[in-house]
């Protein structure tokens, strides 16, 4: 099993609750096969670089988890294919990360600086 960073990009319009659900279906695909989520951030309302399909900000969620190559297709399949779904992009890594990524850090930050 290897270990794969995956961030998914979610429409605007959806309610938090509906991100929240669509992230665990997505946790459990990739986590069928014995495999182990190791983290998993909510980014929250970010706003885009560009807009793609008319969207000007975006729902983002991080899962960190140790898959097969076989349910890690079948995840990507299925992202295409949802409409919910603006990216995705997946990336392998060498070790599972204990400490928050960086966009994390910077949101924690950018919250601190916001009510200080």
């Amino acid at each position: 099993m290897k270990i794969y960073e995956t961030t998914l990009v979610f429409r605007r319009d959806l309610t938090p609750q509906q991100v929240e659900d669509l992230a665990k279906k997505y946790e459990k695909l990739l986590t069928d096969k014995s495999g182990k989520l190791h983290k998993i951030e909510n980014w929250g309302l970010v706003p885009l670089a560009y807009p793609i399909k008319k969207n000007t900000k975006a729902y983002y969620v991080m899962l960190e988890t140790e898959t097969s190559t076989e349910s890690l297709n079948e995840t990507h399949r299925l992202l295409g294919l949802d409409e919910s779904v603006l990216r995705f992009l997946s990336v392998k890594l060498e070790t599972p990360s204990d400490k928050p990524s960086p966009m994390m850090k910077r949101l924690k930050e950018q919250g601190v600086r916001k009510h200080a």
